[in-house]
């Protein structure tokens, strides 16, 4: 993470999970709403596929730390000396999320082993273990820079709690779209880091101890999650017209089934009528 790409890739992993859960947790609501029935096979399959996919971005981000070119390659010291702890330390973050991705497929896999709430408690040790080894991730480090990563721990740890709170109140709408909106900021922030740490495109540097630059980051960061909360609501909007649109359609579909299959039986009626 020494550099933009290292900053980029776990952005766009959070960003493209916090976006399948925007469309994902409105149409299991609406789809199961008024019903208390258990998940259908492929609505099981396609968590274990959703699980999996975690798991292979988690893999992804544990190879890329450690066998970049100047990466550890799996040694911790050498000649009394620690190697790469950061790369260390981000593999430990990636090495959580796909425990939590392997259990996930476990529970939804093999239901009568894994007692239900262990997926949803290993990811809120995920995500607190994450805000944990940022937390102390920052020391002696300048003042934006420390600040800029002080700000992504609250996301992390507010989603910590969102999801422990799911261990107890599973399948309840409000916390996953929370969750869901925190994992969303998490992913553009991750971008807004390495924008701001590692300009591109000859963009001039930021200068790391003016309290101007803090001040806006701050507002930034309230911009981002407003941007998140936003992408949440459009998508929940999004998924409940189109399925009220299909509903009402279909039952159109279905109306004028019933009244050819009303017209079919009166004319058998009739036709009998007249044989008689």
């Amino acid at each position: 993470m020494a550099n933009f790409q290292g900053h980029a890739l776990p952005g766009s992993f959070f960003l493209i999970i916090g976006l399948w859960w925007s469309i994902k947790y409105p149409l299991k609501f609406f789809h199961e709403k008024g019903k208390k029935s258990r998940l259908s096979q492929q609505q099981q399959r396609l968590e274990v596929i959703e699980a999996a996919v975690r798991t292979v971005f988690s893999v992804i981000g544990i190879l890329a730390e450690q066998f970049v070119p100047d990466g550890p390659h799996l040694h911790l010291s050498h000649e009394n000396h620690w190697v790469k702890l950061m790369n260390w330390q981000h593999f430990t973050m990636y090495l959580f999320f796909a425990i939590s991705g392997i259990i996930d497929m476990l529970t939804y896999h093999s239901t009568h082993i894994v007692p239900l709430g262990v997926d949803r408690l290993i990811m809120a040790v995920a995500i607190f273990n994450e805000g944990f080894l940022f937390y102390y991730h920052i020391h002696n480090r300048p003042p934006l820079d420390q600040h800029i990563h002080l700000l992504l721990t609250f996301a992390l740890f507010g989603g910590s709690i969102s999801v422990f709170l799911e261990v107890i109140f599973r399948d309840n709408i409000v916390l996953e779209l929370f969750r869901t909106s925190l994992v969303i900021l998490q992913g553009t922030w991750f971008w807004q880091i390495g924008f701001v740490l590692f300009p591109l495109f000859g963009a001039p540097e930021w200068d790391q101890k003016d309290e101007h630059n803090i001040m806006f980051i701050t507002m930034c960061f309230s911009w981002h999650y407003v941007a998140a909360l936003c992408i949440v609501a459009a998508n929940y909007s999004l998924v409940y017209c189109l399925l009220t649109r299909m509903k009402r359609h279909g039952g159109e579909i279905i109306g004028i089934q019933n009244l050819k299959s009303d017209h079919t039986y009166q004319a058998a009626l009739l036709s009998g009528s007249d044989e008689e």
